[in-house]
């Protein structure tokens, strides 16, 4: 079918990959569970799904052994930094790690909560790593404002720039038909839960999960187009003109501070190792862009903050406070 793309009216919000997620504290590194809401494992159940690895989480002692090892390697890598001479560029994290839930974090790692005809028991068996070779197969995640679909795609490492997208729609789903979505943070910020109006829910992983979230979770102020003033109008059609043919119209959301966000994204840009990525710009409310140095907190979208905390800087620099 070529590259997925809306229908006409539809507005292409986000593509990214997507998988079932791991688990990451000591007992539930590295595995994951399909559960009903009696907690039994239902992997056995799901209609069309190959068969999977059946897991046991580690006991107590080995995942304390587990545990004083990392605390052991850890305790040496500060050793060795505390060594370095000052202005190495060699730098340490220490942002906490929360646990929103202990049952399903630590010590269980339920990827899919399932009472029986619940939407999430539709959810493709793709999305599991351990079922769907990752070398060779990918599935995305596309967002718009209608519905959330999920793809599969052939993939290939090496060329994975070059590989022309061949989509095989695998599940969608109306907007309507999700209560919530939220981050889930305990492992490394790439973890969301998607919460179905039934009460099932899903626990997926992507590296640019940030994209999705924006307008899953965030839901940022849309301005339709016949709202826009005239300067807002002409900028947004000038961003928009300096892109590919087949790019998307351009989506403008207000920010609290008063500066007009610009995204523009184009189907045919998809590449199976990242999905598509935006091209985005901040204007004010007179249609002119804003500097970097002249950007407010708000101007920074959460993909933003997250690249600055990659870079272990606290705050962006020379960031505004909003005007009052």
């Amino acid at each position: 079918m070529g590259i997925w793309k809306p229908d006409a009216g539809e507005t292409l919000l986000a593509r990214v990959p997507v998988t079932f997620a791991t688990g990451a504290a000591m007992r539930v590194r590295g595995r994951r569970w399909f559960r009903d809401e009696e907690r039994n494992d239902i992997q056995g159940e799901l209609d069309g799904w190959p068969a999977g690895p059946v897991h046991n989480a580690r006991s107590t002692g080995v995942g304390a052994v587990l545990a004083a090892l990392r605390i052991s390697g850890l305790a040496i890598g500060a050793l060795i930094v505390a060594a370095l001479p000052s202005g190495s560029g060699v730098r340490s994290s220490s942002a906490p790690r929360s646990v929103a839930d202990r049952a399903d974090e630590l010590e269980d790692f339920p990827v899919l909560w399932a009472a029986p005809g619940t939407i999430a028991r539709t959810l493709p068996w793709q999305l599991d790593p351990a079922r769907s070779d990752q070398r060779r197969y990918r599935t995305h995640l596309i967002v718009t404002d209608r519905r959330v679909v999920i793809v599969g795609l052939p993939f290939n490492e090496r060329r994975c720039h070059e590989l022309p997208v061949e989509d095989e729609l695998l599940w969608g789903l109306t907007r309507s038909e999700i209560q919530s979505v939220y981050r889930q943070d305990f492992k490394d910020g790439d973890d969301f839960k998607v919460v179905f109006t039934d009460g099932s829910w899903c626990r997926l992983s992507s590296q640019w999960r940030e994209y999705p979230m924006r307008y899953l979770a965030d839901r940022p102020d849309v301005v339709p187009w016949d709202s826009l003033t005239p300067a807002l109008r002409k900028a947004a059609e000038a961003f928009a003109a300096g892109h590919s043919h087949d790019a998307m119209p351009p989506l403008v959301t207000r920010n609290a501070c008063g500066c007009y966000r610009i995204d523009v994204l184009t189907p045919g840009t998809a590449v199976s190792f990242y999905g598509i990525h935006s091209q985005k710009t901040i204007v004010d409310a007179e249609g002119r862009e804003v500097n970097w140095d002249d950007y407010h907190l708000e101007d920074l979208s959460a993909e933003d903050l997250r690249l600055w905390k990659s870079l272990f800087r606290p705050t962006p620099p020379s960031v505004k406070a909003s005007p009052s």
